[in-house]
C-alpha cells in the first residue's frame, strides 16, 4: 500500500482512515501551490491538478463524500468544484468550524468519521477536531506538528491524488477502482 509520509503509527492512521465518510479539503495551498494570479483588471486565476481532480472523482465514486472549506472566495473554485460536482463548497469562512459543524449536520456523521487537509494555520482548528488531520508536503511547520500525517506531495501538485488514493487503499475500494481501468 502507498503510504502518506511522516507516520508515527501506520496502523492508527489506516485505522481511521478505514473509518472516513467525508474528506475536506483546503484550497489555496492544498488543491492550489497556494500562489494568487491576478490581472490587470483584478481577475483572480487559479491552477488546479488535474489528477487531484480526478483522484477527487474516484473517491466519491467509492462512496466517500467530498467538501471545501475555504477563507477565500473565488469564481474559479465555484466552477472547478462543480466540475468535479463537489456540492459541499464553502468559500469566504475564515471561521471554518462553523463549516465543519454545518457539514457534519448535513451528512448526519460524526467529526472523527472526516478527514480534513491543510496547509495553513487557518486549517488548525478543524484539523483538530476531525478524526485525520493530514497536512500537505509543503505546509507550514505548525500545521504538520499536528497533522497526523503528511504527503509527499506539494500542496497543488497531486497531494489530493495521493490523499484520495490512501483513503481507497485503506477502505479496500482502490482495487476495484484499478481493475474498472484495466478491464477497459
Amino acid at each position: 500500500m502507498e503510504a502518506l509520509s511522516g507516520m508515527a503509527n501506520l496502523e492508527q492512521v489506516l485505522s481511521k482512515a478505514k473509518n472516513l465518510k467525508l474528506l475536506i479539503l483546503d484550497v489555496d495551498g492544498v488543491l492550489t501551490d497556494g500562489r494568487l494570479f491576478f490581472d490587470h483588471q483584478g481577475n483572480e486565476y487559479k491552477c488546479f491538478h488535474a489528477r487531484d481532480g480526478h483522484g477527487v472523482k474516484l473517491l466519491r465514486q467509492s462512496g466517500v463524500e467530498v467538501a471545501v472549506i475555504s477563507g477565500r472566495k473565488s469564481a474559479s473554485v465555484a466552477l472547478r468544484m462543480k466540475q468535479l460536482g463537489i456540492e459541499l463548497v464553502y468559500q469566504g469562512h475564515e471561521n471554518k468550524l462553523a463549516a465543519l459543524a454545518e457539514i457534519l449536520d448535513k451528512l448526519n456523521i460524526k467529526a472523527e468519521q472526516a478527514a480534513h487537509v491543510g496547509d495553513d494555520l487557518l486549517d488548525l482548528p478543524v484539523m483538530t477536531r476531525v478524526g485525520l488531520a493530514i497536512a500537505v508536503n509543503d505546509a507550514n511547520f505548525a500545521v504538520k506538528q499536528h497533522a497526523d500525517c503528511c504527503t509527499e506531495t506539494n500542496g497543488g501538485l497531486g497531494a489530493v491524488r495521493e490523499v484520495c488514493d490512501f483513503i481507497m487503499q485503506a477502505q479496500g475500494s482502490f482495487p476495484k477502482v484499478l481493475d474498472s481501468y484495466l478491464q477497459s
